[in-house]
C-alpha cells in the first residue's frame, strides 16, 4: 500500500519536523531515562492500541510516525483508518518491535492520536445533528497554536468543511475593520483589491442590505438568534451564501441550520473538544 502523501494535512517535511520536535519536548536531552535503565536493550514488545469508548478515529498515520522515528523496523498493523468510527473495546492498531523505542515513544503518540480523534469525534456529533438540513458544518481558526494543520485535518475527518485555514486564504471584513475604515461601503471597496471572495460580518439585521449594496459576496451572521437568521436568510433572499456563528452549540445547531442558512461555524470543534480514551497495553512479543 503506498504511503499517503500527507499524514494528518502535514507534507513529508512537516512531518519530519513536527515528529522531531514532539519528540525532543517529551524526550528532553538525557531521553527516557527510566525507560533505558529498566528495560533490556534488546527487549521485543507487542502492543494494541485501543479505544476505550466510542469515537471517530484520526492521527492513526501520525501516531505511527513517532513509532517508527526511534524504531524504523517496528512491525505495525492498522486496523482503522481515519474517519472511521470505532466501538468502545476496538483495537486500532497492533505494534511489535523494540520495547524501549515503543515506550518512549509511546506518550507523543498517544497524546496526538487521542487529540485529534477528539476532534473528529466532536465534530461528528455536530454533523449529524445537521444531517439532512443542506447546512455545511465549518471549523474556524479557534485553534491551538501550531496545531492548526493537524486539528483541521481532524474536524475533515468528523465530518467538517476547513474555513480559513490561514489569514492569507480569504477576505473576512469584521467589526473592528469597518470601525476603523469609518464604515462597511470603505472596508468592502478596499478590499476588491484582493482576488479573495468579500465576506462581511454582520451582527444586526438593518446591516445586511448595506454589506450587500457594498458589494459583499458572503456573509458572516454573527451571535443572531435563530429567528433572526430566519429574516435574515428572507431579506438576503439567495443573492449571497450566508454563514451562522458563534456560541453554537449541540443542543441548537440543529435549529439554526434550519433557518435555512448555507454554512454553521462552530469553534468549540478545536477549541473544546476532550482527548478521546484511547489506551496502549503491552506484553512480551
Amino acid at each position: 500500500m503506498s504511503k499517503p502523501e500527507t499524514v494528518a494535512g502535514l507534507g513529508r517535511q512537516e512531518l519530519a519536523s513536527f515528529v522531531t520536535a514532539v519528540l525532543a519536548e517529551d524526550l528532553g536531552t538525557g531521553g527516557d531515562v527510566t525507560t533505558n535503565l529498566t528495560i533490556g536493550d534488546g527487549l521485543r514488545l507487542s502492543a494494541v492500541i485501543a479505544t476505550r469508548q466510542d469515537i471517530v478515529v484520526a492521527g492513526l498515520e501520525l501516531g505511527v510516525a513517532f513509532f517508527r522515528q526511534l524504531d524504523p523496523g517496528i512491525k505495525i498493523e492498522l486496523l482503522k483508518s481515519d474517519g472511521e468510527r470505532a466501538a468502545r473495546g476496538d483495537v486500532l492498531m497492533r505494534l511489535e518491535g523494540n520495547g524501549r523505542a515503543m515506550l518512549s515513544a509511546e506518550r507523543s503518540a498517544l497524546n496526538s492520536l487521542q487529540h485529534l480523534s477528539g476532534i473528529a469525534t466532536l465534530t461528528r456529533e455536530y454533523a449529524d445533528k445537521i444531517a439532512g438540513t443542506g447546512c455545511t458544518l465549518l471549523d474556524t481558526r479557534k485553534t491551538i497554536p501550531g496545531l492548526r494543520v493537524i486539528e483541521k485535518y481532524a474536524a475533515r475527518m468528523g465530518g467538517a468543511t476547513n474555513h480559513r485555514m490561514r489569514l492569507d486564504d480569504g477576505v473576512l471584513i469584521k467589526d473592528n475593520h469597518i470601525a476603523l475604515c469609518g464604515g462597511v461601503e470603505r472596508a468592502v471597496g478596499l478590499a476588491k483589491a484582493s482576488e479573495h471572495e468579500i465576506q462581511v460580518e454582520v451582527d444586526l439585521l438593518e446591516q445586511i442590505e448595506l454589506a450587500l449594496a457594498a458589494g459583499a459576496e458572503r456573509l458572516l451572521c454573527d451571535n443572531m438568534s435563530a429567528a433572526m437568521l430566519r429574516e435574515a436568510v428572507k431579506i438576503v433572499g439567495g443573492r449571497v451564501p450566508i454563514e451562522a456563528s458563534g456560541g453554537v452549540r449541540l443542543d441548537t445547531i440543529r435549529e439554526i441550520a434550519e433557518t435555512g442558512v448555507d454554512f454553521v461555524s462552530v469553534g468549540r470543534i478545536t477549541q473544546s473538544a476532550p482527548a478521546a480514551d484511547i489506551g496502549l497495553d503491552y506484553s512480551p512479543a
